[in-house]
């Protein structure tokens, strides 16, 4: 069996985007489809998969893209434009500086966001994760996305390096609240107990990496792999490319599941160029079927 990747430290830099799988449409589960995966790719991945006990998935937007959430620029995104409605860049809109200085402006637009996206749940790439949790002796699945869709499909080991968008505390007392939605809030909310402004619980561009977080991505790479995953991200992050870097060294076996060309692309072994809703699927029903 091929060895397990560690390493003593994973250097996580201040992250400069906050990651929003969220835009206009937002649809339910959808169905999926296996007909467009190569099926010599599909058996090479499945054994991949097979011989693995331990395995780190690694998640971005495109995850989440069968829930009808594509990110907030780009093709169908929210914010095509190169300003918002009040001048600024949406990047500067939802910024840890635009909640300091300016909190109302900054919670129009992760309010408008949620709003939009109102109603949307997890997909059939959540819940293979979540199965495959208890299929493995160990995983974990690091996402970059807040949506929470993970937690909500079942995984229970799940370090949302980003944050979780319905995770609310005050900016100045202890007080910290989860809440379904937005639908209840005044915007920009404020604190009950002290009356400071409230925020999401989420990295907002131009702030770090919350700290807990990262201790636990860097505890969980000490303990090392078998197998490393890549799923719907671009991994234009330093402490999202680097696990899948270090397993490939070390030897490890290593996946990514994207139908577009990545900051990793070059460095797995096995490339699935499909969403991520359907490749899991095929996946995982190759697996129940296998002898």
């Amino acid at each position: 069996m091929k060895r397990r990747f560690g390493v003593s430290s994973l250097s996580c830099r201040p992250s400069e985007l906050l990651t929003l799988p969220l835009g206009a449409a937002c649809a339910r589960r959808s169905s999926v489809s296996h007909d467009s995966i190569d099926p010599a790719v599909l058996d090479q991945v499945s054994q991949v998969f097979a011989r693995a006990r331990s395995v780190l998935f690694i998640t971005g937007a495109g995850i989440s893209a069968d829930s009808g959430l594509p990110t907030y620029r780009g093709i169908g995104g929210l914010y095509d434009d190169a300003t918002t409605e009040d001048g600024f860049e949406i990047e500067e809109a939802l910024s840890g500086d635009m909640l300091r200085e300016r909190p109302e402006v900054c919670w129009k637009y992760i309010h408008q966001i949620e709003r939009a996206c109102r109603g949307a749940t997890w997909n059939r790439a959540h819940e293979v994760l979540a199965m495959m949790e208890r299929r493995y002796e160990r995983t974990c699945v690091l996402t970059q996305n807040v949506d929470g869709f993970h937690r909500r499909a079942g995984s229970q080991n799940v370090i949302e390096i980003h944050g979780d968008v319905h995770r609310l505390a005050c900016t100045r007392c202890k007080f910290r609240n989860h809440v379904e939605d937005y639908a209840g809030l005044s915007i920009p909310p404020r604190c009950p107990d002290c009356g400071a402004i409230v925020r999401p619980q989420v990295v907002l561009f131009g702030e770090m990496l919350p700290g807990a977080a990262v201790a636990a991505l860097e505890r969980e790479i000490r303990r090392g792999f078998d197998l490393v995953v890549s799923i719907g991200t671009t991994s234009v992050f330093p402490y999202i490319a680097a696990p899948v870097a270090f397993a490939r060294r070390a030897g490890g076996d290593t996946v990514e599941i994207n139908p577009g060309t990545t900051a990793v692309s070059h460095v797995v072994a096995h490339r699935v160029r499909n969403r991520a809703a359907v490749a899991l699927d095929a996946i995982w029903r190759r697996q129940q079927t296998a002898p």
